[in-house]
């Protein structure tokens, strides 16, 4: 059976970008460029996507494009006879499911937001009444459900529909809409009266603020939010490289997924940081910026109403940029080891991401436990920990090491492979980086990571 191929190059890079553009971008991105010095943080924060998401990202391709495969059977395609490389073909799988555990709900989040925000729920509304609406959506499972329902009912419809006529097109549309409703949103903060604070805030280098979060933690966390951005590690992307053709070269195409990806992340605190500094809330709140600050500004300046909904509506489409692309490789895989056709892998893989998906939702109510704390407090963050922490970066390295090592696929194939078509190249002299020094920073992460969350236990 010939493989489904993507109908156009745009369609290839807005599928790829939509995937690394999620939710991570819009608020987390934003508030640690805040902590870290502005200017400063987003500097290196530019280096390292260079240096480190760039080349893994070409390499997830390139396994993807020159296997013809879903990420469960790539390695079996490139591997070297009794090699074990395939066993990580699995765990992309496994990575994928984990992912969609929570991120169905946090999705759910964003469209119960866009709903009670278009519909007025919040206008004219106080800080405490926006506070409360947050934490009774947590403690109803029932609202919370609904939305994961509606979540990966709609993900699963635009997959079985098709690449090209249900992926594909669903995608192009809503990515067009998600950077013009952007620009909308960014010009909108630019006329607030703390758009000038706000944005030097975000874009002027402020080395003394830098210094007081800490040199070296500005650095990680940049280095941090390079790498996690672009969902390397779990065969999200791999998956896009075996749709596209050899027309063009997978550095110069993965260059233009970073552009965008960084695109929305610059975007989102453009939009963010002016509305902080015109109703003097605090930009490093993290996830309650998006749920309690962001409603309670819009509750109370002119046409709130409009542009919340706008907001949430943005929100809600760069969340499920990720759920389409992610269950496209999950359904993918599927098809490939069982042999299911498309809308057979559909029907049963909404039955299973719905049921995975209940742990998440129970977890901020029934099943609320203090044992979890120490990941953070909830089901969530203990799910959230394992792809980010564990999953993402380990993953990362196996991809990393396939393409550079002699007993994997090695140097010379990734390098043919990438290089195959018009654009950017991968050089010679750049084995020596990819292959000695990369890993070690990807294992440094990885290490950095796993103290950072249990250093409280040393």
């Amino acid at each position: 059976m010939e493989r489904e191929k993507l109908k156009s190059r745009l369609g290839f890079i807005l599928l790829s970008a939509g995937c690394a553009i999620g939710i991570g971008n819009v608020w987390k991105f934003p508030y640690i460029a805040g902590q870290g010095g502005g200017g400063t943080f987003v500097l290196f924060y530019l280096i390292f996507l260079v240096i480190l998401g760039l080349p893994i990202l070409s390499m997830e391709f390139a396994v993807g494009r020159a296997s013809q495969k879903s990420p469960v059977k790539a390695y079996q395609a490139l591997e070297k006879p009794k090699s074990k490389w395939h066993i990580h073909g699995y765990l992309t799988l496994i990575g994928c499911y984990l992912l969609m555990m929570y991120y169905t709900s946090v999705s759910g989040w964003m469209l119960h937001y866009f709903y009670l925000t278009a519909t007025g729920k919040f206008e004219g509304a106080n800080t405490q009444f926006v506070e409360n609406a947050f934490n009774e959506m947590l403690a109803q499972p029932k609202t919370m459900m609904f939305w994961v329902v509606v979540v990966v009912a709609f993900g699963i419809l635009v997959c079985a529909k098709g690449l090209q006529s249900g992926l594909e097109k669903v995608t192009k549309v809503m990515m067009v809409a998600l950077l013009v409703i952007m620009v909308v949103l960014a010009i909108n903060s630019f006329t607030m009266d703390g758009a000038k604070e706000g944005l030097s805030y975000f874009l002027l280098p402020d080395f003394e603020r830098m210094k007081s979060v800490g040199v070296a933690t500005t650095l990680v966390s940049a280095m941090n939010q390079a790498f996690f951005t672009l969902s390397l590690g779990i065969g999200a992307m791999a998956i896009f490289g075996s749709y596209i053709d050899k027309k063009h070269t997978l550095l110069g195409e993965s260059a233009r997924v970073v552009v965008l990806d960084t695109f929305v992340a610059i975007s989102a605190g453009l939009i963010i940081f002016p509305a902080c500094f015109t109703y003097n809330v605090d930009q490093t709140s993290g996830t309650k910026l998006i749920f309690i600050t962001l409603p309670n500004i819009f509750a109370n300046m002119p046409m709130g109403r409009v542009w919340g909904s706008i907001f949430f509506l943005f929100m809600s489409f760069a969340a499920l940029s990720t759920i389409f692309a992610v269950f496209e490789n999950i359904i993918c895989c599927v098809m490939e080891l069982t042999g299911m056709s498309r809308l057979k892998s559909s029907i049963f893989n909404f039955v299973l991401i719905t049921l995975l998906s209940v742990p998440c939702v129970l977890g901020f109510n029934i099943w609320a436990w203090d044992g979890f704390k120490i990941f953070g407090g909830t089901v969530m963050d203990l799910e959230d920990f394992l792809v980010s922490n564990i999953f993402l970066p380990l993953g990362s390295l196996i991809y990393l090491l396939f393409c550079v090592s002699k007993k994997g696929w090695g140097w010379k194939n990734y390098m043919k492979e990438a290089n195959t078509g018009k654009g950017l190249k991968v050089k010679n002299w750049m084995r020596f980086y990819l292959t000695y020094i990369l890993p070690l920073i990807v294992i440094f992460i990885f290490a950095f990571g796993i103290y950072d969350k249990f250093k409280t236990l040393f």
